[in-house]
């Protein structure tokens, strides 16, 4: 399906953001923007919990932003929270309400995640060029770096400095001096030098700083000339310039220099600190700024889902093929598995909503963890789904996965938190169906069945020649009832011949 207008929310560490896009010719063009200053990452104890206060601010932009939204439909409209809801130990807490109030629902993304959406978003406003670039976008909570060239990221990393963390743990008073600089710089640099290394060995010919803190320090610099004779953006002397001046003034308020906008002075001096680090580390003299970042990315990579270029897809078949996923096997699972959804369906052939997308993926990818081993391979399979970078996919996007590829085999009962309507029962019951019948992993003909949900679960119609001729089939058809039977669920397996239920 495909829609004239989409929009994305950003839920940063510092300000949450929203911006509404209509499509014309496979390009986005604004139509409205909004951004508030929510300060998120402010309200993060020492423990990692959001303080109540900073959780009702947040939920307060939310509902705003729901306002606007409440047009749209669902799948035109994608929300991503970033790296205070990363770390936040109660962030679920915070999303719960939040997804009510906004009206759809939010994702937590992974830091390299960010990093790729921020490049999607980035070089979509940069002119087009054939050389390497290092893009740097240093938020409330988090430092994202990627080195790319044209539309292809190369190198991406998230690094946990933001500028409210750094302005709240060494300027918490609004006071700034040579010492406070000098200490939130070190900091900072010790975190770049992590990376710092990889990065000058990859090269880039042109660095670009997006989102808010960039655009500040170039404002500053070019409206109050700190910059070299004839350089814009970004330049070191000029970074060195602003610190000689915020020194001079000795707080924040009494900062007064033209060029700053209101909200973004409080957390200036955190972000001028780790912008000078990452100049001294990467060597920098001068860096440009592009407008798109996050959000841009956001909606560029949701206009991609819709014109069948999903980074999903293409993530999956990229691990189907890093992991030796034995191809016919995944095909045969895949297949059926899909056949068996839309028979419950009523013959429906959908394939573009959601369940049909992640039960396609999960066949796909159902036996990943053979690589690790087989003893316990399902187990593998959905720590890797967990944990490892997966481009386009989100944490709960992972999640779901993880879920599909653990519950495709053995016991149920470490799933019995899902919500007994969860639509991955459903699922589960179609791959481990398609699992269970290509056990022999050949070609065999499957015969023709029925298959329909009820409200007490699921019934499979099977041919009773056909399942006494697969003995092995039909003993693990019955294990299979005694399995949903312990949780919850009755799936009952006709004969169709005699009429005789196995399971019961």
């Amino acid at each position: 399906m495909e829609y004239e207008t989409i929009a994305a929310v950003d839920l940063g560490s510092n300000s949450f953001r929203l911006q509404v896009g209509r499509i014309v010719e496979g390009q986005i063009y604004p139509l409205d923007t909004l951004k508030e200053t929510v300060r998120l990452a402010g309200g993060l104890t020492a423990d990692k919990m959001l303080e109540h206060a900073a959780m009702k601010r947040g939920w307060a932009t939310l509902e705003r932003f729901g306002e606007r939204l409440r047009s749209l439909h669902g799948s035109a409209v994608r929300a991503v929270a970033t790296n205070t809801l990363r770390v936040a130990r109660n962030a679920r807490e915070f999303l719960t309400v939040g997804e009510v109030a906004l009206g759809f629902p939010i994702e937590i993304i992974a830091g390299r995640e960010e990093a790729r959406l921020i490049y999607n978003g980035a070089i979509r406003s940069l002119p087009a060029a054939a050389h390497q670039r290092l893009i740097i976008d240093i938020g409330g909570g988090s430092t994202e770096f990627i080195i790319g060239k044209q539309e292809h990221p190369i190198l991406m990393d998230s690094l946990y400095m933001g500028c409210v963390g750094y302005t709240l743990r060494y300027f918490p008073d609004g006071r700034i001096d040579k010492k406070r600089l000098a200490a939130a710089r070190a900091a900072a640099a010790k975190e770049a030098e992590l990376i710092g290394h990889l990065y000058t060995q990859r090269g880039w010919e042109e660095a670009i700083g997006s989102s808010g803190t960039a655009r500040a320090l170039s404002d500053l610099l070019e409206l109050n000339r700190l910059n070299p004779e004839g350089m814009t953006g970004i330049t070191h002397e000029g970074l060195e310039k602003l610190v000689t001046m915020l020194c001079k003034a000795g707080s924040i308020d009494a900062f007064n220099i033209p060029g700053v906008r209101s909200e973004r002075l409080p957390v200036l001096p955190g972000g001028l600190a780790i912008m000078l680090a990452i100049f001294e580390e990467f060597r920098l003299t001068q860096m440009n700024y592009a407008e798109g970042a996050l959000l841009l990315g956001v909606q560029y990579d949701l206009l991609g889902r819709f014109q069948h270029s999903d980074m999903r897809a293409a993530t999956v078949t990229q691990f189907a093929r890093r992991y030796q996923v034995e191809r016919k096997q995944a095909e045969r699972v895949r297949a059926t598995a899909l056949d068996i959804l839309f028979r419950l369906r009523g013959g429906v052939e959908d394939r573009s909503d959601e369940e049909a997308i992640f039960l396609d993926w999960a066949a796909t990818l159902h036996e990943i963890g053979i690589s690790v081993t087989h003893s316990g391979y399902h187990k593998h399979g959905a720590y890797i789904l967990t944990y490892a970078d997966m481009p386009g996919f989100s944490n709960k996007d992972r999640a779901r996965l993880a879920t599909l590829v653990i519950g495709h085999r053995g016991k149920l009962d470490r799933l019995t938190s899902l919500p007994r309507k969860n639509m991955e029962w459903r699922q589960l019951l179609c791959l481990r169906l398609a699992v269970l019948l290509h056990r022999d992993r050949g070609d065999r003909n499957l015969p023709t069945y029925r298959v329909q949900a009820n409200d007490e679960g699921f019934l499979l119609e099977i041919p009773a020649r056909w399942l006494t001729a697969n003995p092995w089939t039909a003993a693990a058809l019955a294990e299979e009832a005694q399995i949903w039977r312990r949780v919850g669920f009755n799936f009952k397996v006709k004969s169709l011949a005699s009429g005789k239920r196995q399971g019961e």
